[in-house]
Formats: structure tokens, sequence, C-alpha cells
């Protein structure tokens, strides 16, 4: 069966701000009462995280069930935030909306189509910069712009990783953008 989550990336935190953004981003679910403050062992692959708070619900779609599990935050180094399980059948350029299909009918890998993209997250997490040429138009795509199936992959210094917890709501993703000075966030959700 597995354990589900929902990673929250805020794109635009750099290695330098991501603590302090996180600190940001805490006080502000603490506040609206979506988390708790206090630290228990309520995440997969961390002692502790900070547990659901009375008005999680009001950050989900649909309050379907009770999150059984809690919050960890991921800072501040250069992270590849994935879906866990599985891989993505194709990505999209950034610029003309091309699809490199990075696995066949079969679910096999197509020859050399994951090859630019393994040496763009080599030089991203050394860097904090990487592109891929685009076998559509040609032109260089950052690597973080880059459309991956499913929301497979994200590429940032801040995430946001609640287990087990119900999809959440548009309207709570921008209440949190805003929470965090306007920045831009994706959610990658998968489970283990």
């Amino acid at each position: 069966m597995g354990s589900h989550f929902q990673t929250v990336v805020d794109l635009d935190a750099t290695p330098a701000d991501a603590r302090a953004l996180a600190e940001l981003g805490l006080d502000w679910l603490v506040r609206e009462g979506i988390v708790r403050a206090g630290l228990t062992p309520c995440v997969l692959g961390a002692p502790l995280g900070h547990p659901p708070g009375d008005s999680w619900a009001s950050a989900v779609a649909e309050a379907e069930w009770e999150p059984t599990e809690g919050l960890r935050i991921e800072a501040p180094r250069r992270t590849v935030f994935d879906g866990g399980q599985g891989e993505p059948r194709y990505a999209r350029c950034p610029h003309c909306a091309h699809r490199v299909e990075l696995l066949d009918d079969d679910w096999d890998p197509v020859d050399g189509a994951w090859d630019p993209f393994d040496a763009a997250i080599d030089a991203w997490r050394a860097t904090g910069l990487a592109a891929v040429a685009c076998p559509g138009c040609g032109r260089d795509g950052e690597l973080a712009a880059w459309r991956w199936e499913g929301d497979q992959f994200a590429f940032g210094c801040l995430g946001f990783e609640f287990w087990d917890w119900p999809e959440f709501s548009p309207a709570f993703l921008e209440r949190f953008a805003r929470a965090l000075g306007g920045h831009r966030l994706v959610v990658v959700a998968g489970k283990f």
C-alpha cells in the first residue's frame, strides 16, 4: 500500500535564504493551524516532524480523511524533489512544449533520452544552474523550467513535505505562496 506524500517546493528559494523562508513558512502554517509547532515522530524517513494542526482541513481540497502523519521541511541544500516510485514518460520543453519521450510504450527507457537530463541534474546540484537543449526547437531550457509528466520532479532549495494528507487545494497553495513572499510553488506528489 505505501505512504503518500506531497512536497510543496519553493522554486524561488536560494541556498542563502531557504532557512529563513522555511521558518517563515512554518510560522505561517502554525498560525493558520495547519500544523503544530511541536515535533513528534510523525513523518516517514525522518526522526521528527510537525503533526497536523486543528485546522488541517483548511489546506486540502476535500477533507476525505484526517492526515495520519505530518510535515518535514527540507532546506537549504539543492534538492531534486521527486515523486518516489516510477519514472516520468516524458519531459516538456519550457519554450515550445515539445515532448521528449523518456520511456517507450513498454515503459522501457528510450536510448539516450535521459543523458542530457542526467548531466544537467549533476550540474544543477553542483552549481544551481543547468540547461537542456530541446531537440524540438533547439533552444536551451533551464532544467528547473522543464515540466515533467505528472510533476515528477522539481528542483529547489526548500521543500515542505507532507505525509499522508489529502490533496491540497489551489486556494491553500495560493495563500502559502503569498506567505512566502509571492514565490512560485509547485507540488510534487508520490508514494513510497
